[in-house]
């Protein structure tokens, strides 16, 4: 039986289950209430938006970013980035998330993407086919404000003017003198509204060395991380980032419950339905909105 067979199999067809979700999501504060007319007249939680909802369309074999999709869509929804870089891309999961974010809220953001496209000791190493599949993904969708740069990430620093990045995330070679050294060049480039992201801060064996990076920088700035997926590090860099983002970083570090970070992590975890089953998600929330909005006219 497949993953997404076993994960049709655990749930009900009528769509319980899914309504469940969404109350479990209500009770940390991550949808809007569509159980209470009360809850129509309080402000939505600090950590939602719509776009929370939506299903990403690009989504590989390589699965160990697709848990941090939401929180993806809810930063750029949130930070707003006026330039955005990922450094290590590979098949473009991550990138893809982020693209289509902006797409779908229609950002001025200047987007870049930084790899070799050659792989290392980390990711394995690939010949051009992943390159060339990402790029015709890409170019069809989002290349009006994106590009794939096939550089290294040194050599692609000296391109980028210093004081200018709102978004960068790091996954490339996990070692942590190459961590170290990724942030430590392109931390010139930040502007001073950035937040920087550090994948796999939860992995530790075969080298990787990002975990002992991110205890260290994480001393120094307001922070926030995932444990799920590999780990997420979320860094904010700027002093002046979101005041949504701030209001994450206070939770996590008083360890306040309910929490906006607890939103997140819960839509995050959730990340492995399968499509079918996120659609009706969506439809069973709307339908609730309906219901409530013919309540309220009657």
């Amino acid at each position: 039986m497949s993953q997404d067979e076993e994960t049709s199999a655990s749930t009900g067809t009528d769509g319980t289950d899914d309504l469940a979700s969404i109350r479990r999501a209500q009770s940390v504060g991550a949808l809007p209430g569509t159980g209470s007319i009360r809850a129509l007249h309080s402000p939505p939680p600090p950590v939602w938006h719509p776009i929370l909802l939506e299903h990403p369309h690009h989504l590989t074999d390589v699965s160990s970013w697709h848990g941090h999709i939401p929180f993806a869509f809810w930063c750029v929804a949130t930070l707003r980035p006026r330039v955005f870089v990922e450094l290590g891309t590979h098949k473009g999961d991550s990138y893809a998330a982020f693209c289509q974010a902006i797409d779908h809220l229609s950002l001025d953001t200047a987007c870049f993407a930084v790899d070799t496209w050659r792989g290392d000791d980390h990711a394995g190493l690939y010949d051009d086919s992943v390159y060339a599949a990402l790029a015709r993904y890409h170019d069809a969708r989002y290349r009006r404000f994106s590009q794939l740069l096939r550089t290294t990430f040194d050599e692609a620093a000296a391109y980028f003017p210093d004081q200018k990045i709102d978004l960068l995330h790091i996954d490339g070679l996990h070692t942590y003198e190459a961590v170290r050294h990724d942030f430590e060049t392109w931390l010139p480039k930040l502007s001073d509204r950035a937040v920087v992201l550090f994948h796999d801060i939860n992995v530790r064996e075969n080298g990787f060395g990002v975990w002992r990076f991110w205890e260290e920088v994480s001393q120094r700035y307001p922070h926030f991380s995932f444990t799920h997926s590999h780990g997420l590090g979320v860094l904010a860099v700027g002093p002046y980032v979101p005041d949504s983002f701030g209001t994450l970083y206070e939770k996590d570090a008083q360890s306040s419950s309910p929490a906006a970070s607890s939103t997140l992590k819960h839509l995050s975890e959730r990340r492995h339905l399968t499509r079918a089953k996120r659609t009706t998600m969506s439809m069973n929330l709307k339908a609730a909105s309906w219901r409530i909005g013919d309540y309220l006219d009657d």
